[in-house]
Parts: structure tokens; C-alpha cells; sequence
């Protein structure tokens, strides 16, 4: 399964630069798996350029940079008897490179290496690609495999070069001959990497700085108009052979990188993510057609190989619409960061999630979501409906009138992947790469967590209710009756999950309190606090309301930031409070194994295997909290054992469970109480900056007489002052009348007969979504703390069959475990194991995949060595 090709016999291969010097296109060394590639129709490409009746001379960087440049013809060609240097009807103008782009370059030659064209985009990403041709579009037999999206905001230029220098990497690796399924020495030009930053005056400066040693970016050539319209977009195009690492060291071909197609767009108004991936798919993609879209955050570094095992999944099976790889917490040096109990924690959320959740989901076809930071989709399956249903949160967000629509577009991924699996008379797929990593910055404060949260919260409760409600969509598609069964089985289980979520806060509060009383049923004795049982369960039990109480008042208008104290206190207590369940847990264990080693004392000559056995059967404690642990805790170890990935459950795991009820009690509480926010946290300044804005003329507002009063400059005023402003006397008359005017209506309109002010839409929206979260908020707290009333009222317990003691054989009271609690454990136990099953399955499946691409790469190595050979005897 080579990418690489031997060039014909009937064609020898010239060593790239010697076709550069003679002025002609290498030729293209195709994939055999290009036969597979599904193309949807795109815009006609530049037809074959006929011969060249020029005699001039073609351009070199010395001739451009001394004013002899010439012009593209519409073939992608230089004319040097052009006289016009510029396309004048878009604005493009091609700028010299600095020589020191060129340095220890490996190549010299070509308008795409020696100059940046700049190019001021005047439309909507809609309507791009009918006006404007990308550089890469008009080069000769550039059919681009992958586009890789790289989206930032105003994040440090250590971030962005962390990731630009990791995808270079990456190309780096699809032109390696060390890698089994390389793309050959002119791989780097099946990719192009589309920078999109949102908002000129958003970007950090020393990204620029970082972009324009790179020879992408030039200062002072941006513009805000072009031809009387306002540009929207600023477009740096370059293929670029310069590459600043994260300590902002150059980098060039010396350390194996080959050249980068860039294409930066700098968008002149901040307008949102979704905003940046509008541009990608419907402006750069639609000209491009690439095979594979690939989207990476700023702060997201791909491994070296990312690319192409992203892509070989969609190379291997023609069903695939969308695949991730696993991404996982930047640890930092020497895994410093784990330091920090909150990266810790988060780093083992995202293990278990990659080797749990994602496993499970692709052995269904159906990923709830597959991450913006790092993901890729086949650019022919979420064309119209998807792609639609998509970008429909962007104009949510600049004019709500929704609040459900509005939070389920929080989650604009998780919509892209429903409409894709559920695609009318289509069947595609959804798969989890796990050979392909990144891995990314995450929160290190809790202020900011807590917001990060929040939005990932709500946006995923309520675009996971969005895909159960319309479940039905899954009959339209043209998957198989077997792949639907398997689909609608996944809408179950994700169905069971939310109804479970919505009662996290009952269910971990009374988990917590039965814990207390299981540990005290057999008399102080055996009581892990003795006589002061009782009194130490009831103050953590009074703290862990008020606990619960206070993060429901913090929530309610206070941002996490202006409450950092506040906020970290009633995590410490959480965490305190959890580390007394782990006590409890692990006592009521011990505690049953006491009892089980006095069973085998009364019982002499039971086998212990068999005493065992019946013992877990006829002690319900022993019983049900063993097997909570091992469906939850001992799953993880083995799991991770199994995809042989497990340093998180040495370095992470009690981090992960000291912070658990922080994720459920502040998380879910916080994100509940702030439904109405439907930010994303990148709110920016839309107003043009002064420095590069077009000069306008200042005018004062129209007097009553219908002119403009324009203040004039007094000629006399002193130099050695500020120059004055007086009225002339034809000022004066205008202002009188004005007032004159404004006293008639007065007169007219008494101010106890005026209309009342009218409540404008935005206010009216902000009233609807505050009154919406209060019912929600009012609505999950009756649902919650009924379930807690009940099971902790001990007369109510009594009454419906779930008290804490039953009637022995001799008629005695004895103690149990509450039934509630039974129900939690059992259910933690399907629920777990049901994931466990689908990563068994996903990780056995992957290994046979590898072995069989491991074995069809040997055979073809085989073949092409024994052609070769063959070859040679035929020559010989």
C-alpha cells in the first residue's frame, strides 16, 4: 500500500531543481489509491496553457524585485512584456520575498517561492471563490489531498508556532521515505495550510511578527477598501521554506522541512470560529476541492504522522465522512504540568475518554462529536445539508431568538456529525484514528475552566437531546438495516446517559450519604468514626449542602474570574468531602471482608473459592459496592492496559477523583445557571482601527433647516494654542431654529402625555433567556432534590419499601443497602461495562487493521523490489 511510484521507463525523472531550471513541471507521482478518490464537481480548472508566443524572458527574483515584474496570465504563468504588475480587478498584488527567505532554500525558483501575493478580499466567503482564484488553484496539476484549517483568536505567537511547525512536520513526514506510506519527495504539494484569523485587530502582534519572517505576511500593504467596497478579508498567499519553531528559533530545509503551501487570511472584523471555518469550506475548499479537510486549533500540536494516518483512514475505506485522532493534554517537560492537580485530572478525563467513550462510539459508526481542535472530514460528504446545518449557528449568534437552538450550536460539531451520519440517501461513517495524536494546552485555572465548561456543558446536553429527538433521521440515510439497528441502539444508550446527567447531583449526594450509613450499620464498633459516626456524617452532610447552596448564589451572576476565592474554596471542600467517600468505599470493603473471613470461621470445611462465591451473593454490601468499583476504577486500569496506554491511571487517576464532585457540583451547576449565556468568550471590537482606516469626512448632524452645521476652523487662532472652533452666523440661525423646532414639539407633547420607552428585541431576548434559565434551573432543582428528600427521609423510606434495615429470618431488623443505592451501583455496572465491551472491540479490530496493513506493505515492497530487479535483467 506504497504511496511512492517509479517513475516510467518511457520518462525518466529529473532531480527537481533541474526542472526548475529549465522552466518546467516536475511530474505529479500519483497515489494507486487515487483510483478510490470520490470528487464532486468544482469550479473548471485553468485549461492546459497553450505554447507561449512570448520571447521575453521569464522573470526572475532579481527582475521582479527591481520593478521588471510582470503579470499571471489566467494559465498561472509570468509574461514579463506584461507591462501591468498587478491583477487590477481583485487588488492582487505579488510582493519580492526577502533573500533571507531563500537562504538554505530548496528552491530558488518560481513565482510561488521568490514572491508573496497579497490580495484584498472584497466579498463574503460565500461568494469567494466565483471572483477570486487561489495561487494553488492556478498552479498546473496542483490536486491538493488534504486542506488543513489552522483557526486562531489573539493567541501568543509560542501557540501558533507550536502548530504550524508541528504540521510542517507532518508534510515533512508524507515526503519521508522513512514512512511506510509516504506521498513521494513532491508530497508537500497535496496539502495546503489555510490560516484564518479572526479579526485584524484581534490577532497578537507577535504572530504577525512570526508570519512575516515565515515571508507570509508583509506589513503596510493591507487595505480597508478596494474599488469604493469595504474589504472583508486580507489574503497572504506564499509557499513558504522558512519556519519559526516554538522558542522562535528559524528553521529551515537544513532540518528536513520541505516547503509549505500558506494561505493566511486575516479576516478585518472578528466574526467568530465558525465565522473562520466559513471561509475554509465554503471559500477556500469550494476552489480547491481537496480530498480531506483537516481542522486544528491554535495551541493543538499534531504528532509527526497525524496527517497521513488521518488520511490513510479515509484512503482505506471510501464510507468514512469523518475520523479524529486522539488528542491528550500537553504534559509539558518532564510532564511538568501534572503538577497542577486540574491538568492532572483533565489529562486523565481525556485518556479514558479516547480509550472509552471514542472507542465505543466508532464501533457503532457514529462519534457524538468529533473535536474542532483535531478533526477531518471527507470534504464530498458534508457538502449542502451538513455544511448547512453547520453554519446555521452563525446566524443564531449574531441574532438569537432561540435559547435551545442557540445553546445546541455551542456544540456546532456535534450537529456537523449528526447531519453526516443522517445525510439523506447517503451512508457515512464516522471513525476513531488512534495512531493519529495531537495534543493541546487546557485550562490551568479553575476560573477558567469553569467557563470552559460551561459552554461545552450546554452546548452538549443540548445537541445530544437535538440527535435523540431526531432519531428518525437515521431511516432516511442509505445505511444498512444492520448499521441503523446499531445506530438506534447508540441513541438509546445516549438517551440513558442524559436522563442520568440531569440527576448527577441527587445521585452523587445520596451516593455519599448511603455510603455514611452503610459504613455505620453494623454499631460503632465497626464504625469507621466510632461513637461520633452519626455526628461527623451529619456536619459533612450539612456542609456539603450549604456547599451546594452556595455554588447555586456564586452561579447566579458572578463570573468565575471576578470569584477565583469563592470558587476554589468550594472546591477544596468537594474535595474533602470525596475523599471521605473513598474512605467509606474502601472501609465498607474492608469491612465485608471481615465478614466474609467470619463466615468461612462458622462454615469449616467450605472451600474459600466457593465460600466466596456465596458470600457475594448473600451479602448485598460486599456485593454491590465491589462491583461498582471494579465496573468504574477496574475498568479503567484494564482498558488502558489493553491499548496499552496507562501512565494516566499512575499519574492522574487521584487527582481525577478528588476533583469528580467539583465536575458535577460547580461544573454542571455553574453551566445551568448561565444558560443564557450564549457567548463564546471572543467577543471583539468590530470597529475599523484608526491607524489603517480610510480618511472620512466629519460632518455634524443635520440642523432643523436640513443642512449639516460643519464646524469650521478659526484661521486666526494662536499657533502656540489649540486651534479654536467658532459659529459663523449662519451656525447660529441653524442651531436657533433647531431648538426653536424641538420647543414647538415639547410644546405639543407634554412629557406626562409621552409614549412610554419601548423595550427594544434585544432586550426582549435577554428577558426570555434569563426567565428560560429560571425555569430550567427551578425544574432540574425539583427533580434533584425530590429524589434526595425522599431517600434521606427515613418515613418516607419506610412508606415505599426503601428503608435501611429489612426483617431477618428470625424476625429480627437487620441492615441492607437502600435499594436507590443498589440501582446506582448496578447501573454504573452496564453502563461501564457496555463501554469496556465497545473498546475491547474497537482496539482488537484496530490491531488486526495494523496487521494487515503491515502485511500488504511487505508483499508490495516484495513486488516493487522484484520489478526492479526484473527490470534490471531487461536492461542488462
Amino acid at each position: 500500500m506504497t504511496h511512492s511510484t517509479v517513475a516510467p521507463l518511457s520518462s525518466p525523472k529529473l532531480p527537481p531543481l533541474e526542472y526548475e531550471s529549465r522552466g518546467l513541471e516536475p511530474p505529479r507521482e500519483r497515489s494507486p489509491h487515487d483510483k478510490f478518490r470520490a470528487r464532486s464537481p468544482g469550479p473548471p480548472r485553468s485549461p492546459k496553457r497553450p505554447e507561449s508566443t512570448s520571447t521575453g524572458p521569464k522573470p526572475t527574483r532579481d527582475s521582479i524585485s527591481s520593478g521588471v515584474s510582470g503579470t499571471a496570465d489566467p494559465y498561472g504563468e509570468w509574461v514579463a512584456h506584461v507591462p501591468v504588475p498587478l491583477y487590477e480587478q481583485t487588488g492582487a498584488v505579488n510582493v519580492p520575498v526577502s533573500e533571507h527567505c531563500l537562504e538554505d532554500a530548496q528552491f530558488v525558483h518560481g513565482e510561488e517561492f521568490i514572491t508573496m501575493r497579497y490580495t484584498p478580499v472584497t466579498v463574503g466567503p460565500n461568494d469567494f471563490s466565483s471572483k477570486y482564484t487561489l495561487r494553488s488553484h492556478r498552479l498546473r496539476e496542483r490536486d491538493p489531498k488534504v486542506a488543513v484549517v489552522l483557526t486562531m483568536y489573539n493567541e501568543p505567537d509560542d501557540l501558533f508556532c507550536k502548530s504550524f511547525i508541528a504540521l510542517a512536520k507532518n508534510i515533512a513526514w508524507c515526503c519521508s521515505p522513512d514512512s511506510k506510506y509516504n506521498w513521494g519527495p513532491d508530497g508537500w504539494k497535496d496539502v495546503v495550510i489555510v490560516v484564518v484569523a479572526d479579526g485584524r485587530e484581534k490577532i497578537n502582534q507577535r504572530v504577525l511578527t512570526a508570519l512575516g519572517v515565515q515571508g507570509v505576511y508583509v506589513e503596510g500593504l493591507m487595505k480597508t477598501t478596494h474599488d469604493g467596497k469595504d474589504v472583508t478579508m486580507h489574503m497572504f498567499e506564499y509557499t513558504t521554506q522558512v519556519f519559526v519553531d516554538r522558542d522562535l528559533t528559524v528553521r529551515t530545509a537544513k532540518d528536513g522541512l520541505p516547503p509549505v503551501q500558506v494561505i493566511f487570511m486575516l479576516k478585518e472584523k472578528n466574526a467568530k470560529k465558525i465565522n473562520s471555518h466559513r471561509w475554509f469550506f465554503n471559500g477556500v475548499c469550494k476552489q480547491l476541492q481537496p480530498e480531506v479537510c483537516m481542522l486544528v486549533d491554535v495551541g493543538t500540536r499534531p504528532s509527526k504522522s497525524s496527517i497521513l494516518e488521518l488520511y490513510r483512514a479515509f484512503d482505506s475505506n471510501p464510507r468514512i465522512g469523518g475520523a479524529c485522532g486522539e488528542i491528550k493534554v500537553d504534559l509539558g517537560y518532564g510532564w511538568r504540568h501534572l503538577l497542577n492537580p486540574l491538568v492532572a485530572a483533565q489529562n486523565f478525563e481525556y485518556k479514558m475518554s479516547n480509550i472509552l467513550d471514542k472507542s465505543f462510539e466508532s464501533v457503532f459508526g457514529y462519534i457524538s462529536v468529533l473535536p474542532g481542535a483535531f478533526s477531518a472530514y471527507r470534504y464530498i460528504a458534508i457538502q449542502n445539508t451538513p455544511l448547512d446545518r453547520y453554519f446555521k449557528g452563525e446566524s443564531l449568534h449574531s441574532g438569537v431568538v432561540d435559547i435551545t437552538t442557540s445553546n445546541m450550536y455551542l456544540a456546532e460539531d456535534r450537529i456537523l456529525c449528526f447531519e453526516l451520519i443522517s445525510k439523506y440517501k447517503e451512508a457515512w461513517l464516522l471513525k476513531y484514528v488512534k495512531s493519529a495524536r495531537a495534543d493541546t494546552d487546557t485550562p490551568a485555572s479553575l476560573p477558567e475552566l469553569i467557563s470552559q465548561r460551561r459552554r461545552w456543558l450546554n452546548g452538549s446536553v443540548f445537541a445530544t437531546f437535538h440527535a435523540i429527538t431526531w432519531w428518525t433521521q437515521i431511516f432516511r440515510s442509505n445505511h444498512s438495516p444492520a448499521r441503523k439497528a446499531l445506530l438506534v441502539v447508540q441513541m438509546l444508550y445516549n438517551l440513558i446517559n442524559l436522563i442520568f446527567s440531569w440527576f448527577n447531583i441527587a445521585n452523587f449526594f445520596l451516593s455519599f450519604y448511603f455510603l455514611f450509613e452503610v459504613s455505620g450499620q453494623q454499631g460503632d464498633a465497626s464504625s469507621p468514626f466510632g461513637s461520633a459516626q452519626t455526628v461527623v456524617g451529619q456536619l459533612l452532610v450539612q456542609l456539603y449542602v450549604f456547599v451546594l447552596i452556595t455554588q447555586f448564589v456564586a452561579s447566579l451572576g458572578n463570573r468565575p474570574q471576578g470569584s477565583a476565592i469563592l470558587y476554589y474554596s468550594t472546591s477544596g471542600i468537594l474535595v474533602i468531602i470525596m475523599a471521605f467517600m473513598i474512605f467509606l468505599g474502601g472501609w465498607a470493603i474492608a469491612q465485608s471482608f471481615r465478614s466474609y473471613q467470619a463466615f468461612l470461621d462458622v462454615s469449616p470445611g467450605t472451600n474459600a473459592a466457593l465460600g466466596f462465591f456465596i458470600f457475594f451473593f448473600t451479602d448485598p454490601t460486599f456485593r454491590d459496592v465491589l462491583v461498582s468499583l471494579l465496573a468504574t476504577y477496574g475498568l479503567y486500569i484494564i482498558s488502558s492496559l489493553l491499548h496499552w496506554d496507562a501512565w494516566h491511571c499512575l499519574t492522574s487517576m487521584i487527582q481525577y477523583l478528588l476533583l469528580l464532585p467539583t465536575y458535577i457540583n460547580v461544573f454542571q451547576v455553574f453551566a445551568f445557571c448561565n444558560i443564557h449565556d450564549i457567548s463564546w468568550g471572543t467577543k471583539g471590537d468590530n470597529l475599523p482601527s484608526a491607524a489603517v482606516a480610510d480618511a472620512k469626512q466629519k460632518q455634524s448632524q443635520p440642523a432643523a433647516t436640513g443642512g449639516p452645521i460643519v464646524i469650521k476652523d478659526n484661521p486666526g487662532s494662536s499657533s502656540y494654542g489649540p486651534r479654536m472652533s467658532l459659529l459663523d452666523k449662519d451656525d447660529l440661525e441653524a442651531l436657533w431654529h433647531k431648538h426653536h423646532h424641538q420647543l414647538e414639539f415639547n410644546r405639543a407633547n407634554p412629557a406626562d402625555e409621552e409614549d412610554k420607552p419601548v423595550v427594544d428585541e434585544k432586550t426582549r431576548n435577554e428577558d426570555y433567556f434569563k426567565l428560560y434559565r429560571t425555569r430550567l434551573v427551578l425544574a432540574w432543582l425539583v427533580t434533584n432534590f425530590a429524589i434526595m428528600i425522599v431517600f434521606t427521609s427515613q418515613t418516607i423510606r419506610d412508606a415505599i419499601g426503601a428503608s435501611s434495615t429489612k426483617a431477618g429470618p428470625d424476625g429480627k431488623l437487620i441492615p441492607r443497602v437502600n435499594p436507590y443505592l443498589t440501582f446506582l451501583f448496578w447501573s454504573v455496572v452496564v453502563l461501564s461495562s457496555c463501554r469496556f465491551i465497545g473498546s475491547v472491540v474497537y482496539i482488537t479490530t484496530w490491531w488486526m487493521e495494523q496487521s494487515a496493513d503491515d502485511k500488504a506493505w511487505k508483499w508490495e515492497q516484495q513486488r516493487d523490489q522484484g520489478d526492479q530487479e526484473r527490470e534490471g535483467l531487461s536492461q542488462a
